[in-house]
């Protein structure tokens, strides 16, 4: 059984290859559910690390719907993975209705050769689970990483379980989200042949700050948010005037 860890920095990665772990997925910042990682967070574990890395490519935290540019910035990312030698992405697109982009996913799934390919959890999205899966299994991608739209893979393992039979080997049904040492044998004993998860402990004590700098109006897990043309534009007619 194959245990991957979501680590979103350098010391995550090291304590995951210093504590056994098969395989990373390399990210950033999981607060907002993991984004495409630095160029020189990518090159040190590459340089560090000798067990396998898989990188997610996400330009931008919430929705899986991207813009051409986007997409562009993605591609773009997923050359910089191949050319560090990284063994593996994580990626994907869900059209507007979040249903499995094919044309885009299978774009990054061509650019991605010969490296194995993983469609994140943009399939957590999609509005029905049976129906995703039969096309990503035509598009040939080599895993799935999914909770099956809960909250934890524990809480989905009912639909998860059937997802695993349905796939039948032609790729991997990858359980994600809340997995820990008092319910891995729930995914061992089911068959599933990977498990994915970030073994992060939340600090007891929180460090209190007069300046937050975290902002919830920034975790926003719908369209993308940008700058407004309306508020700049009216802020620089504020200083001209």
């Amino acid at each position: 059984m194959v245990l991957e860890i979501c680590a979103s920095n350098y010391q995550s990665a090291i304590n995951a290859q210093m504590a056994g772990a098969h395989r990373i997925e390399l990210c950033s910042e999981l607060a907002v559910g993991g984004i495409t990682p630095s160029y020189g967070l990518i090159k040190k574990v590459m340089e560090n690390l000798t067990i396998p890395v898989f990188v997610l490519i996400r330009p931008r935290s919430g929705d899986f719907i991207y813009s051409d540019a986007d997409f562009e910035i993605m591609k773009r990312d997923l050359q910089i993975c191949k050319e560090l030698g990284c063994n593996g992405i994580v990626s994907g697109v869900l059209n507007s209705d979040h249903t499995i982009d094919k044309e885009r996913t299978e774009e990054l799934i061509a650019l991605s050769k010969p490296l194995p390919f993983t469609f994140h959890r943009g399939f957590d999205r999609t509005p029905n689970p049976f129906d995703a899966l039969k096309v990503l299994m035509e598009l040939k991608v080599d895993r799935i990483l999914t909770s099956d739209q809960e909250t934890s893979a524990e809480k989905g393992i009912l639909i998860l379980n059937q997802l695993h039979k349905l796939a039948d080997g032609v790729l991997t049904i990858l359980p994600g989200s809340g997995i820990n040492p008092n319910n891995f044998l729930i995914y061992k004993g089911a068959g599933f042949k990977e498990v994915h998860c970030s073994a992060v402990l939340a600090p007891k004590i929180q460090v209190s700050t007069t300046l937050p700098l975290n902002s919830p109006n920034f975790l926003n897990e719908g369209p993308e948010m940008a700058s407004s043309l309306e508020i700049i534009t009216e802020m620089i007619r504020i200083i001209n005037d």
